[in-house]
């Protein structure tokens, strides 16, 4: 039986991410080598990558970073399978190190920054298969948004208090105005818009919403004369609950969004939220 200590086995949790029964083995198999283990493990999480392709990832994390003089901000969101490894220094550090590489490189989209290296010779797609392997769970890494030209900030929610943050956003102001910012990413945090005004609403959204309404309203027997009166009021109720600048604000239902920040003499520019698998 090869000679190894819990402090070994310790080290090499620590080191790899893996299971304690995995760690174990690989000591086993390494004849006590710390080092030896740690190969090994690499070898058959690489190995195991391709089995974990079908595997859910529905656990994670949000991260954020935003420059120093706030001008610029990334949100990326990182998923695995267990909550186990999304509240680990491993799997976080993977995040924020992708994180950082898409504030540094500004790439289009998520193939480009798939494709992009984020070290000499090694993709970011590369990076992520390696976390795979390591971690011993499929890791994906699908969505981020990045925020350049006006006054950006982060607002981070954690569901749960021993886990990293599940719910991110972004938002990007025309000007300075870190209460407002901090207050608005909030609601966006509560209540989940989908759109910043209504011109960014699918004009096939909006018909069929209208469609929905004019049913909705014929089968309560509503009178013929009052229908477009209705349907309209019901198509403005429908905007007050995905347009942002239209919702109650969550601090002030007496208020829209819109005139929180007309007070503020501020504009929102755009935002962004990633809830952890949705």
């Amino acid at each position: 039986m090869a000679n190894y200590t819990a402090a070994d086995v310790k080290k090499l949790r620590e080191l790899t991410g893996a299971g304690m029964m995995d760690c174990k083995k690989a000591l086993d198999e390494a004849d006590g080598s710390v080092e030896g283990a740690v190969e090994a493990l690499r070898i058959k999480g690489q190995k195991g990558v391709a089995k974990r392709e079908g595997r859910s990832a529905e656990n994670g994390a949000v991260v954020s970073l935003i420059s120093e003089d706030k001008t610029s901000g990334v949100l990326l969101e990182l998923k695995c399978e267990t909550d186990f490894v999304a509240k680990g220094e491993k799997f976080q550090a993977v995040a924020n190190a992708l994180a950082a590489h898409v504030a540094a490189t500004s790439p289009a989209d998520i193939a480009t920054l798939l494709a992009s290296e984020i070290e000499a010779g090694k993709t970011v797609q590369a990076y992520v298969d390696e976390a795979n392997a390591n971690l011993g769970e499929k890791i994906v890494l699908d969505r981020f948004a990045q925020f350049t030209g006006g006054y950006v900030a982060a607002y981070m929610h954690r569901t749960m208090p021993d886990l990293p943050p599940q719910v991110g956003v972004l938002v990007e102001l025309d000007k300075e105005n870190a209460e407002v910012a901090k207050d608005v990413a909030q609601h966006i945090t509560a209540f989940a818009p989908k759109y910043l005004n209504r011109d960014e609403v699918p004009a096939e959204t909006v018909e069929n919403e209208r469609r929905v309404a004019e049913a909705t309203s014929r089968e309560e027997g509503k009178p013929e004369a009052a229908l477009p009166k209705i349907v309209e009021g019901r198509v403005n109720g429908f905007f007050k609950d995905v347009v942002v600048l239209e919702q109650a604000f969550a601090k002030d239902p007496k208020k829209s969004v819109q005139k929180v920040l007309d007070e503020a003499g501020v504009s929102l520019k755009r935002f962004a939220r990633i809830k952890v698998g949705i």
